[in-house]
């Protein structure tokens, strides 16, 4: 078959990439537009093999072998195919296993079914010069891509070098239309910046009358200083979705004291506040009459779909009685819509957590019934009733974002799933707000 086949090893083609526009291999210090990858991969291989593509392979490892974010966009393009191996973590390094075996065994069994007259090969890893020499028996004249070295120096295996038919080196130029590095936070900046959701979410602020009982408490009480808030001042997963400031473990005073460095740390930065957020909703201009959530500051507790603890003072056992009435979004979905739903989650979401919170809501607002309940949702912000936020954590769990990770969400992915909920429901609240005229 007249044709060409793309086989790429993912993980020699962005370390090396990271290695030569960042200076180290680690993949998290470059950014990549995967879709304009592809097409160059693709408009490369057409032109130097002088043959229409067949078909590229994207080879990876993924934690269990779940798809990641990546995995996801990459395998609904056109002519590609996603083939994982595990990645495991050992030492503290990340090595993948089973990679170069998923390649061995495609190039031999292409180059065996005569399925293309020319193979591209982008990798260095000497285990695949067996398969290598078998393609050539075949009759199958294999291309061997490199991307080029920071040293200058050779990043292949000279076995697999040497027993090529024809070597190309992706240069800087062609690798920066599609890779660049990220830029690293200056002496003075913190590690991470969280995006400006999360952070107005970290600074948001409690109602008046929670605040005044919890300084209240805090000033009966001045012993309770002693907390243990997670990162950010937020607890550790298992602790309530957006407790009270009096809630324990996490005196008034100091949940007020680091609301407040979270909040001057984001108008420093430039980052949203709530009140910025008002246009989306959020305070005195949004629905509900929100003005009183503009109080002195709080940090709040996020929980993984554990448990529940401190579901507020008067609740009782069981769901807090005002948000009891609240549907769950596979209450709401047919069966035609969950096909429609698992569709798009295969072809278009791409697993970002904050874009994951966003369908959720999306989904749950767009099958409401009754806008009352949208409305009182709003109210409870930022707390996510229990069972929805237990339904939304679960339905990210299908992106992969709990591998690796003992079974439990990220903290930094929650609160970005969580802002992103919250996001989408300022935007349908805001809508609901207008067109009635509130």
């Amino acid at each position: 078959m007249d044709r060409c086949v793309v086989l790429v090893d993912a993980g020699y083609l962005l370390g090396a990439a990271a290695s030569l526009l960042a200076g180290e291999p680690a993949r998290s210090r470059i950014s990549v537009d995967h879709a304009t990858l592809i097409q160059g991969l693709r408009e490369r291989a057409e032109a130097e093999t002088e043959r229409p593509l067949l078909r590229i392979y994207w080879f990876d490892g993924a934690p269990d072998r779940v798809p990641q974010p990546e995995h996801r966009r990459l395998r609904v393009m056109p002519r590609v195919t996603v083939r994982l191996g595990a990645l495991t973590r050992s030492d503290g390094r990340w090595a993948q296993k089973g990679v170069d075996a998923a390649m061995h065994a495609e190039l031999t069994e292409l180059a065996r079914n005569r399925a293309c007259s020319d193979i591209v090969l982008v990798t260095g890893d000497g285990d695949l010069l067996p398969g290598l020499m078998s393609a050539k028996e075949h009759g199958v004249a294999v291309h061997l891509w490199a991307v080029q070295a920071a040293d200058g120096d050779y990043n292949q295996s000279e076995d697999l070098v040497a027993e090529a038919d024809e070597r190309r080196v992706l240069d800087r130029a062609w690798i920066t239309r599609a890779v660049r590095a990220k830029e690293l936070p200056g002496p003075c900046a913190p590690v991470s910046e969280p995006r400006p959701e999360i952070a107005a979410i970290l600074s948001a602020p409690l109602p008046e009358t929670a605040t005044a009982a919890a300084a209240a408490a805090a000033a009966a009480a001045p012993g309770a200083a002693e907390a243990a808030p997670g990162r950010n001042g937020a607890a550790r997963p298992g602790t309530d979705v957006a407790g009270p400031a009096d809630a324990p473990g996490r005196p008034a005073a100091a949940a007020a004291g680091a609301g407040a460095d979270v909040a001057a740390g984001a108008a420093a930065k430039g980052v949203p506040t709530p009140k910025d957020l008002a246009g989306l909703g959020r305070g005195p201009a949004g629905p509900g009459g929100q003005a009183d959530r503009q109080s002195a500051g709080a940090t709040l507790r996020w929980s993984s779909d554990k448990g529940w603890v401190d579901r507020g003072p008067g609740s009782g056992v069981g769901e807090p009685p005002e948000t009891a009435n609240l549907p769950m979004l596979a209450q709401l979905t047919s069966a035609e819509q969950r096909w429609a739903d698992r569709e798009e989650d295969i072809t278009a979401v791409s697993g970002d957590p904050f874009e994951v919170g966003q369908v959720f809501a999306r989904r749950w607002t767009d099958r409401l019934a009754d806008s009352g309940h949208l409305q009182q949702l709003s109210t409870e912000y930022p707390r996510i009733p229990h069972r929805i936020d237990g339904e939304l954590l679960r339905y990210a769990a299908r992106f992969g974002l709990l591998a690796h990770k003992d079974d439990q969400i990220d903290e930094h992915d929650r609160y970005a799933i969580r802002a992103g909920f919250w996001r989408e429901i300022d935007l349908r609240s805001a809508a609901e707000h207008v067109q009635t005229g509130g």
